[in-house]
């Protein structure tokens, strides 16, 4: 996670606490160190936001503050709700726990009866749930996306073909059974789709593309009308 969207975090997680939240607590949500959590504190300190307390005891943000408001209608409301609730439908466990958080940050800021609406679960969205793919993590995918890193991928194809990648993720789409990475494939030098489902193995290399994502993308969309999309 970022540091300017682990900061908006933080300010959240203290704004919705009932109690003196500790960084240990605010770390373990984060899924950073203890040490960041210290830093991230000191820094939005510095920079007047009202927290009060002290390591090992707890943080606690005065009332008053307040981040700037979206503005949103009720149907805009109830459209990301609802949109939040077909991520339930997706295999990425890290997007469906931040929905759910999203869910609370919308139910804590609305005012009653609306509120009522998000945690009476009155919106749903119905059908079959995408498993999980068992050997990648697509937070991972996700990450690497909007940092420009590289992965390395043990991939099994259609055929049960065997080989060894390393791709550049440019984009990440969702269907009802798996999820597919659209990646420029350095093996095969050209843009190909991995099914999630398929890969056995994946970590990230210490590479970056910086600055080709975008031109990645529109070679991709390109393939759209030429019909040259392939598959792993």
């Amino acid at each position: 996670m970022r540091k300017a969207s682990r900061l908006f975090e933080i300010i959240q997680i203290l704004r919705l606490a009932r109690r003196p939240v500790t960084g240990a607590e605010i770390a373990g949500q984060l899924e950073v160190t203890v040490r960041s959590i210290y830093r991230d504190i000191a820094a939005l300190q510095a920079m007047r936001v009202p927290i009060e307390g002290e390591r090992g005891i707890g943080y606690i943000l005065r009332p008053g503050f307040t981040l700037p408001p979206l503005m949103l209608s009720i149907e805009e409301t109830e459209a990301i709700v609802l949109s939040l609730a077909l991520l339930e439908r997706t295999g990425d466990t890290g997007l469906k726990q931040a929905a759910k958080q999203v869910n609370r940050k919308i139910a804590a800021a609305v005012p009653e009866p609306l509120a009522r609406i998000f945690s009476d679960n009155a919106l749903h969205a119905w059908g079959t749930a995408a498993p999980a793919p068992e050997a990648i993590d697509l937070a991972l995918v996700r990450r690497s996306i909007r940092d420009e890193q590289k992965l390395a991928l043990d991939y099994r194809d259609e055929l049960g073909r065997a080989t060894e990648r390393t791709i550049r993720p440019i984009a990440l789409i969702y269907y009802s059974a798996t999820a597919n990475i659209v990646a420029w494939c350095e093996l095969r030098q050209a843009i190909r789709n991995f099914r999630a489902d398929r890969v056995e193995h994946c970590e990230p290399v210490e590479e970056f593309f910086s600055g080709e994502g975008e031109k990645l993308r529109q070679l991709w969309v390109e393939g759209w009308q030429t019909g040259s999309g392939a598959a792993g």
